[in-house]
């Protein structure tokens, strides 16, 4: 009786190894990505080490503004290669953030906390100040300029205004404010997605709708960051570095959570489309991931994992022109040539 005892007991730990090894080989498929094989990200070096936010090109491609922390605001000439710092005269003492930047040809604008707006006619030659109403719902987070005189202005609680004279004058588009907000985003035909300040829902508007209309996040994992795709998906980022799309047109409808990389801690920032198929995922401590599928796989760009810097957010003014805005100054511009050639 004895000896069967001990035959079982043996069987049954060479079954306990054996399933052990298997869900190894599974799981650990995707603990530490593959690297790519090529690295088109180059680091630009800036004189500042303000934190980054936004950056934007006139019509001329080569020439483009940056902003940031601090009233930061830099210039380039050369498509993004080089950068220079220009001061300006705000006539007050307060402590300004500039979130957002934004132009249509040579008219420009600069959105920033608190309160302030700026907006220029010649490419950044000058730039004057618009005056905003005290009643303002909160202060302005988002500007996108849309044609001629006319822009779109978001606040950091939700409130959506155009105009369409400069300035001078603004409309409301949503009658109530969402509440304070981690994230905004805008999609094309311009609807908005918004992540809640403390990431327990995301609200969502487009055009018409008198209100926002708020959801549930998916799982208990509070939300990072969400966007709109260029494959008619919404995507979420969810703390612990979790990934989620939408089914294509949907607002509630969403695939699995899923986990890039197991074996990483660090959460994930931002996610930009460089084309409907090639994605672009940045996190915290010079993380950056890459899909070739629309996120069905994912690699990693191991050689900027050195970066000192958290990536906070992935622009693409087209598929060759992108960059990279993280904090201390830090900016990575992609270089389409070098994308195309093996590391």
């Amino acid at each position: 009786m004895h000896r069967v005892l001990t035959s079982l007991q043996q069987s049954w730990q060479r079954l306990v190894v054996v399933l052990v090894a298997v869900l190894c080989s599974t799981g650990c498929a995707r603990s530490f990505l593959p690297s790519t094989s090529f690295n088109p990200w180059q680091v630009v070096p800036l004189p500042t080490e303000a934190t980054l936010s936004d950056v934007a090109f006139t019509g001329d491609r080569q020439h483009g503004w940056l902003v940031g922390r601090d009233a930061t605001l830099l210039e380039t000439q050369d498509g993004g290669k080089s950068w220079e710092l220009r001061n300006l005269e705000l006539e007050d003492d307060l402590y300004y953030a500039f979130t957002s930047v934004s132009f249509s040809g040579d008219e420009g604008w600069i959105a920033g906390q608190p309160s302030i707006l700026l907006h220029t006619a010649d490419a950044g030659k000058s730039w004057a100040r618009i005056p905003l109403s005290e009643q303002l719902p909160g202060s302005p987070n988002t500007i996108l300029a849309l044609a001629p005189k006319s822009a779109e202005m978001t606040t950091d609680i939700g409130a959506i205004y155009q105009t369409k004279d400069s300035g001078r004058t603004w409309q409301a588009m949503v009658q109530e404010a969402v509440g304070v907000l981690r994230n905004i985003a805008r999609s094309p035909d311009g609807k908005y997605l918004a992540v809640s300040a403390r990431g327990n829902f995301y609200s969502t508007w487009e055009p018409g709708q008198e209100a926002w209309e708020q959801h549930n996040r998916t799982s208990s994992r509070r939300l990072q960051n969400m966007g709109f795709g260029q494959d008619d998906r919404l995507w979420a980022l969810a703390r612990g570095g979790l990934i989620q799309f939408s089914k294509p047109g949907t607002l509630e409808e969403w695939d699995e959570q899923v986990a890039p990389e197991f074996s990483t801690s660090w959460g994930l920032l931002d996610l930009a489309y460089r084309t409907p198929n090639e994605i672009w995922m940045a996190g915290g401590s010079g993380n950056l991931l890459y899909s070739e599928d629309a996120g069905a796989t994912w690699q990693k760009d191991l050689l900027v994992e050195d970066v000192p810097s958290n990536f906070y957010r992935i622009i693409f003014m087209s598929p060759d022109q992108g960059y990279i805005l993280g904090q201390g100054g830090t900016l990575l511009r992609y270089d389409a040539e070098a994308a195309s050639t093996p590391t």
